[in-house]
């Protein structure tokens, strides 16, 4: 599995130049992409084509020449393989037939955009192209919007300005995010700002939607404690072993908040208690 540039030539590494050379076969998603990259290159190994509409055949194939002792190197367009792109069904067939997989790292278009995001957040998820119509967007957005990860998408030119709407009625108008275009390209382009003024940026230069986009939107942020409930972790466990008084007097030294708000949710959290055995009991 060999990562190939996204863009600039110059991201082929020593190793997938030398792997490509010497393998039996190229597996490739375009061969006429691909041939002109490897033309760049002096390389002349033969080339088939694997590409999303015929994988599972193609795989049961390149096992077999696996089996006849070849080698084989899969390419995409660019990138890494398998990652949006075609790749997966391979290698599942290779490991299911128990021959070797070799990752051989490179260009991705997922870590080139997270890296150039300046996130904070430790945990990212890769959600990759959204559904084509707005209706299902919208419905796969929704989930989204309140998880604690950088989200990461891909999309295509020709839908990127109704996927930015979509995102930003979805995630916030203020929710911060970076639209990263033609990465490595000559037009590299790599943008910062709310998701709304992310929108008009792109909508009023016709030049910002072209190309290939990575859009990578920055974690929910905390939700704020409910303050009603901020000390219920101190008054219940009290409460469940001194009278009502003892045990808000107790949280009042514990945790310095007002006597009286403490006394409310105390009683309030008797109440819920008691609630709770009167339906234990008739049911």
């Amino acid at each position: 599995m060999v990562a190939t540039p996204i863009g600039n030539l110059q991201d082929l590494t020593p190793r997938a130049q030398t792997i490509l050379r010497s393998v039996s076969v190229i597996a490739a998603e375009d061969t006429r992409v691909t041939g002109q990259m490897l033309k760049h290159f002096g390389i002349t190994t033969p080339m088939i084509s694997l590409r999303e509409h015929n994988e599972r055949a193609m795989s049961e194939k390149l096992v077999a020449r696996l089996a006849a002792g070849e080698t084989v190197a899969q390419v995409s367009d660019a990138g890494t393989p398998a990652i949006s792109d075609p790749g997966a069904q391979l290698v599942a067939a290779v490991h299911a037939a128990g021959f070797k997989v070799v990752p051989v790292p490179g260009a991705s278009a997922l870590t080139t955009a997270l890296s150039g995001a300046g996130f904070m957040c430790p945990h990212t998820l890769f959600y990759g192209f959204l559904p084509p119509k707005s209706r299902q967007r919208q419905d796969a957005i929704a989930p989204l919007a309140g998880l604690p990860y950088a989200t990461v998408f891909y999309e295509a030119p020709h839908r990127i300005l109704d996927t930015l709407n979509d995102l930003a009625n979805g995630f916030g108008q203020d929710r911060i995010a970076l639209v990263a275009r033609e990465l490595t390209k000559t037009f590299e382009t790599l943008r910062r700002a709310p998701l709304g003024e992310l929108l008009a940026w792109a909508t009023a230069d016709a030049n910002q939607q072209r190309g290939e986009f990575v859009i990578v939107i920055d974690a929910a942020p905390p939700a704020e404690p409910d303050e009603a409930n901020a000390h219920d972790h101190v008054l219940r466990p009290l409460m469940a072993e001194l009278p009502l008084k003892q045990a808000v007097a107790l949280a009042q030294q514990i945790t310095g908040a007002p006597r009286n708000a403490l006394y409310e949710r105390a009683l309030s959290l008797k109440a819920d208690n008691q609630n709770d055995e009167e339906i234990d009991t008739e049911s």
